[in-house]
């Protein structure tokens, strides 16, 4: 598949990924021809929407704001849910934009950024622009199951991660064409934009509560994203590995030294199964622990080796 599509170039393009968004995407579409179409009269622009499988009336509402907006509104649609990051990039190889702009469907995220956006990448010539977030209306347990998630990137991948995470951006096309030739089978969006190295601007904001509709960002999904992040961009696990056999190594050797000193001696007491089943256990589950990580490591070169496609396109509505 081409992976820089371009029939003709616009100032910015707008990439909304939706799955199962049809409370929000009218909503959506009337903000960001208030708050940043009509603001930026003199910018061209196109609206790309990437329909991820939805299950809902999202594409039929789609298809409803491209008969509205045949000009600017573009719709890829997919066979099947592949994924948020997949309908992102599926939107990077469509988007004609100099200015790139990821924005999330369910209006948690205040379209009206856009503007600092261009302004930062037309006026102040900022290759990245990313907002992030400083204050979230979510329950407590999405609070704080993403901030651990993104404490954990912090820490182990990325120094310069906030620590509320971001998924809206803009990059310059420069910056798209070097993240669409890093062809990962297991991508971490945030951690290819964050590797480039490209001049950033932050911009913090707070995100809203959702207006319509239930989340479909899992605690499982973030597992994995998580795993797909330090995997692809930290060798921690393995020295770890190396660490933690190391010291079970010396303390072997040690303890083995105290047996023969109490060998020599006749001080070797009486022990029963307890302590012997309870290091084999600890020691088992510690080397399946180990396979495990090198099993996520084999799995991942595998799954790259195949080069088989992130997403499936059904159709595109251009």
């Amino acid at each position: 598949m081409d992976k820089n599509i371009t029939s003709g170039t616009v100032d910015y393009s707008i990439i909304i990924p939706v799955y199962c968004n049809e409370g929000s995407l009218e909503d959506l579409y009337q903000i960001i021809q208030t708050d940043v179409v009509q603001q930026n009269s003199s910018k061209s622009h196109e609206l790309i929407f990437i329909d991820d499988g939805s299950t809902d009336r999202s594409f039929t509402v789609l298809l409803e704001l491209k008969k509205q907006d045949p000009e600017h509104v573009k719709i890829i649609k997919f066979t099947r849910n592949f994924g948020q990051v997949a309908a992102i990039l599926a939107g990077y190889q469509h988007a004609n934009g100099d200015c790139i702009i990821n924005i999330s469907a369910d209006l948690q995220d205040p379209p009206r950024l856009i503007n600092e956006m261009l302004n930062a990448y037309f006026d102040e010539h900022y290759d990245i622009v990313i907002c992030y977030r400083q204050s979230r209306e979510e329950s407590f347990f999405r609070i704080f199951t993403s901030g651990l998630f993104y404490r954990t990137m912090k820490k182990l991948s990325f120094p310069d991660m906030p620590p509320g995470g971001f998924d809206y951006f803009s990059m310059s096309r420069r910056v798209r064409n070097q993240i669409l030739m890093n062809n990962e089978s297991n991508p971490f969006i945030q951690g290819k934009i964050l590797w480039t190295g490209f001049n950033k601007k932050w911009i913090p904001y707070d995100r809203a509560n959702r207006k319509s509709g239930t989340s479909k960002w899992t605690f499982s999904k973030k597992i994995k994203y998580l795993i797909d992040g330090i995997m692809g961009y930290s060798y921690l696990p393995l020295r770890l590995m190396s660490l933690v056999g190391m010291c079970i190594s010396i303390l072997g050797f040690v303890y083995a030294l105290i047996i023969l000193f109490s060998k020599f001696f006749g001080h070797i007491p009486t022990q029963g199964w307890a302590p012997l089943m309870i290091t084999i256990l600890i020691l088992s589950g510690i080397q399946m622990l180990m396979l495990g990580i090198i099993g996520e490591y084999l799995w991942r070169a595998l799954d790259q080796v195949r080069d088989r496609p992130q997403f499936i396109i059904d159709k595109v509505y251009d």
